[in-house]
């Protein structure tokens, strides 16, 4: 099976620095994720600015300011972005993020990155859309807030100017932070996944760790959470993610079901096969049993140990007569089939 990328969302809990931001990627390499994403936005465009927070926002925040006074504080510079990518580099971490507008396309383009994450915000962006329609790399596609219908449009507009659709990756999300658990619908992957057929991942806003490896087990290919240093730093996205030590065994579950999850071929493992004759049965003679007397079901039975005639043949023998003498227990011979 191939392995489930594994996104440590760094957002916004970097709080506008870049060394908190670098302190995170840190952390997001020494448990094992495969990326760090950040988010690639400038207030000014994003938000008008008399808009009001989320209710969580505010609850996060402890502030009923504007959207915007707080997506501003928030902000990383072009250069910020450039020196992040370096910084994950020396870290063998993947550098990823969250474009908000087309500047951030942009921005994600002259980065020369693998992967542009578009937010589940901007599902019926149209303007963004269309820009993301020139992007020759991977697309992951959150769709929070979204029907069938609205991943279906914009997906139109991704696929209008390049039909690879093995390029694109749809999350189900639940926008809230955090999302309570019966929000998540988990099972929406598979209808995503019919309805579409593309790649399909999650995007995990839930507290602890057990949605994403459920997600895992139910085909999810791409996965991300938030991480944090501390839950009860003052930003949006602090209190529903998770903290360090919490991380890396979120990573160590996920990789856990990769590994329990196997190829889908049945067949005995290899741990298996020493058992076959310790736990398997074997026909064998429940009494004496003397030459030319006839097996029957009084006197053919089945027990253990395994390495004699498998119990699937207990028909043939039947009726037939036996060609020595058996104690009970003795193990049924072949040459009396």
């Amino acid at each position: 099976m191939t392995n489930t990328i594994i996104i440590a969302e760094i957002g916004v809990n970097h709080n506008g620095s870049v060394e908190l931001a670098k302190q995170l990627i840190d952390v997001a390499a020494s448990c094992g994720a495969d990326f760090a994403k950040f988010q690639s936005f400038t207030a000014d465009s994003l938000v008008t600015s008399n808009a009001s927070k989320a209710p969580y926002q505010v609850m996060n925040t402890k502030s009923d300011s504007t959207q915007h006074s707080m997506l501003k504080s928030l902000e990383l510079s072009r250069e910020s972005h450039f020196e992040l990518k370096n910084y994950c580099k020396t870290k063998n971490i993947g550098f990823m993020t969250s474009s908000f507008d087309v500047k951030g396309i942009n921005l994600v383009k002259d980065l020369q990155i693998e992967y542009l994450k578009i937010p589940s915000g901007e599902i019926t962006n149209f303007l963004l859309l269309e820009k993301a329609a020139d992007f020759k790399g991977k697309i992951i596609l959150s769709t929070g807030m979204a029907s069938l219908e609205e991943i279906g449009e914009a997906l139109e507009v991704l696929l209008s100017k390049n039909n690879d659709k093995e390029r694109i990756s749809l999350l189900q999300c639940t926008t809230e932070y955090p999302a309570p658990l019966d929000s998540l619908n988990l099972l929406a992957m598979r209808t995503i996944k019919d309805t579409f057929k593309l790649n399909v991942g999650f995007s995990d806003h839930s507290l602890g760790s057990e949605a994403a490896v459920a997600a895992v087990a139910l085909g999810a290919s791409v996965v991300e959470k938030h991480i944090t240093l501390d839950n009860d730093m003052n930003g949006p996205d602090h209190k529903s993610s998770l903290m360090p030590d919490e991380f890396k065994l979120f990573v160590q579950m996920i990789r856990n079901v990769e590994k329990a999850l196997g190829s889908g071929i049945k067949y005995p493992s290899e741990p298996e096969l020493k058992n076959i004759p310790i736990v398997r049965k074997s026909l064998v003679a429940l009494k004496k049993i003397k030459i030319g007397e006839k097996f029957t079901r009084d006197n053919v039975g089945s027990k253990r140990p395994g390495y004699g005639i498998s119990p699937m043949f207990y028909l043939d023998f039947l009726g037939t007569c036996s060609r020595e003498d058996y104690e009970p227990d003795d193990l049924i011979k072949p040459i009396d089939v």
